[in-house]
């Protein structure tokens, strides 16, 4: 009975909502250039490239129950062909190459790409490396860039909304 009074007691402990994205001018109201053809949710495949999985980390925090990125209507898919875009995540190795091709081509239109963190954008610490082909924007093309090693939620969470227009 005690835990049952700390919890009454305590409440409901969560982040407050962050703010709507801005609307960039010229577009007509609740619409940016980015969410073109998404009304409202957005269903998202993440794809690990070669990561070290910190952005993995602070995609689960986005998605847990602190953050809760499913209350803005984003949603992580297990199949390419019921995704509306695409997280990658790390260089793209050699081998991840043709699977990443293969996932972007599954995906119905539009499509869209995030390349999350320094790694997905640039390579990051992995430049050069010998088994690394290069940044995600070499293999497919690349919507938005979410820079950070890693990346905090609150970038993800402003990038994906941004996708879903909420």
């Amino acid at each position: 009975m005690s835990l049952l009074g700390k919890i009454r007691r305590t409440g409901r402990v969560a982040e407050p909502a962050l703010p709507p994205p801005v609307e960039e001018p010229g577009q007509p109201s609740g619409e940016s250039s980015a969410d073109i053809g998404f009304r409202g949710s957005v269903q998202v495949r993440h794809v690990d490239a070669g990561s070290c999985n910190g952005c993995e980390i602070e995609i689960a925090s986005a998605f847990g129950p602190v953050y809760d990125l499913e209350r803005y209507g984003v949603r992580l898919v297990a199949s390419p062909r019921h995704a509306d875009a695409l997280l990658v995540t790390g260089p793209v190795t050699h081998n991840m190459r043709d699977p990443l091709v293969k996932a972007y081509e599954a995906m119905p239109a539009p499509k869209r790409v995030v390349a999350l963190g320094d790694c997905a954008r640039d390579c990051g610490i992995f430049a050069d490396a010998y088994g690394v082909f290069g940044a995600v924007s070499d293999v497919v093309p690349v919507d938005v860039s979410v820079p950070g090693c890693p990346p905090t939620p609150e970038a993800i969470i402003a990038a994906l909304r941004g996708l879903s227009g909420r």
